[in-house]
């Protein structure tokens, strides 16, 4: 990781916050709990945005096959895992050493062929059908530069998928308070309210590098079902926007 620009793509302390817990990536009741929860609804809507956007018949049991997808951020492998069993060519990247370490080993478990590496995303010099980067935005230290370099990985017919956090008085309470102070779902000092990031920025980002927003989701929680689902007008925490490069 030697890139001059990896300062802007993540974030060092970051990385070390999150690799204290990397060994427990698939314990579904440890630290990462709520990725765990909301993996379904959150693979429910990549699969309907990869499969929408290439005219995929989304009923077959390996809708993605043939399709090349790049996880930055990919942490332990929960959605590099999903994708790869939807039929996909799957690579994960990610800077911490023991969410890969932990990702590899799970994919070998589970008998799956994904390509892990730790690195800094500027340094892979290849375009992909799709990119997904899901929480991870809202740890870089320039979501400019971030955008950038993730807009540059994709091929010209593409899809770029984030998902992050709202920064609005409702995702404090939510997602600061709530999961880290009263449930206690991750560690306190897992989320800065001040980096959570509003749709009209990251549309923004995204405009500066020749994107168009084609979809923005939310996604919410209930206590009482204790599931994540998807809203279409409820977007106040946690949200998805998927882009397309635009065209002249």
């Amino acid at each position: 990781m030697s890139n001059s620009n990896s300062a802007q793509t993540f974030d060092e302390s970051e990385i070390r916050h999150f690799a204290m817990d990397s060994a427990h990536w698939w314990d579904e009741n440890g630290p990462f709990k709520p990725l765990h929860r909301a993996n379904p609804a959150r693979m429910t809507y990549i699969k309907e945005q990869i499969c929408d956007n290439f005219g995929l018949d989304i009923e077959k049991a390996r809708p993605l096959q043939g399709l090349e997808i790049l996880d930055i951020g990919c942490g332990g492998g929960l959605v590099c895992e999903s994708l790869s069993r939807l039929g996909a060519k799957v690579t994960g990247i990610d800077a911490d050493e023991n969410a890969i370490k932990a990702a590899k080993e799970h994919a070998d478990i589970s008998a799956l062929e994904i390509d892990y590496r730790c690195m800094d995303p500027i340094d892979l010099d290849k375009k992909f059908d799709v990119v997904v980067s899901l929480e991870v935005i809202e740890h870089v230290p320039d979501i400019g530069a971030f955008v950038k370099m993730a807009a540059g990985k994709i091929k010209p017919q593409g899809l770029l998928i984030f998902s992050t956090l709202n920064r609005t008085a409702k995702s404090y309470v939510l997602a600061i308070i709530g999961l880290e102070h009263v449930l206690r779902w991750v560690p306190k000092g897992t989320h800065h309210w001040k980096k959570f990031v509003k749709p009209s920025e990251l549309a923004s980002y995204a405009r500066q590098n020749s994107l168009s927003c084609v979809d923005i989701r939310g996604l919410i929680y209930n206590p009482l079902k204790d599931e994540f689902k998807l809203s279409d007008k409820d977007i106040d925490v946690n949200y998805f926007m998927s882009l397309v490069p635009e065209y002249i």
